[in-house]
């Protein structure tokens, strides 16, 4: 195993668009990236379970099952369907005040349940995806030294993979800081909720039509 070569991999890997990435732009716009990075505890732990999964031999027995690969979709595309109507119907754009720095006395509770909300969010949009276990169960294999014990190296990697999720979720983050700015009006806040609602629909859709 060489740790240094799979480093760019592993940053490539989580770089790749897709549901948690989006949500972790559409939380540095509504949010700001401290919030964002916060949130990305949830899809940290999600896929820790998924390479826990991987690294005692499971992985390949649920990718052999149909049936459990078909269910774990379908729960996920569901979700991403609630989440898409959600966002496509709401004409609110929450969280702008906090992301601005504006914060009110006593606002400590109901701030902390909403970061809590969004960890849940992504949380839940890690578990329900089978392609995080397919990949890893794909690639982290191409890193392992045979001749070495497995159990060791799957946990550097691991680690290694899990900090570049949150580089990944820092630099969209940052970019959905940036976005921010174009937003201020009525009309720029139904266009993101609109952008998003489609963005998670459209991710449901894909992940419907994905096979193992």
């Amino acid at each position: 195993m060489d740790a240094f070569f799979f480093i760019p991999v592993a940053i490539m890997l989580a770089l790749v668009p897709g549901p948690n990435n989006f949500c972790a732009l559409n939380n540095g716009i509504r949010r700001g990236v401290g919030v964002a990075l916060l949130a990305t505890f949830g899809r940290v732990t999600a896929f820790a379970i998924f390479l826990t999964v991987s690294a005692v031999g499971l992985g390949a027995m649920l990718l052999a099952s149909e049936t459990a690969f078909t269910a774990v979709k379908w729960v996920g595309a569901v979700y991403l369907f609630y989440l898409g109507y959600r966002a496509w119907r709401s004409r609110e754009f929450h969280g702008l005040e906090l992301a601005d720095g504006v914060d009110q006395a006593g606002a400590g509770a109901p701030v902390q349940k909403r970061v809590a909300a969004l960890i849940m969010q992504e949380f839940l949009l890690g578990i329900t995806n089978p392609k995080a276990i397919m990949l890893f169960a794909a690639i982290f294999p191409q890193f392992i030294d045979a001749a070495r014990p497995a159990p060791h190296q799957f946990l550097v990697l691991g680690i290694l993979y899990l900090c570049a999720e949150f580089v990944s979720s820092t630099v969209y983050a940052a970019c959905g800081k940036q976005i921010r700015r174009f937003i201020r009006t009525s009309r720029g806040v139904a266009r993101l909720n609109k952008a998003t609602g489609g963005f998670f629909i459209g991710a449901g859709a894909l992940l419907l039509a994905a096979r193992q």
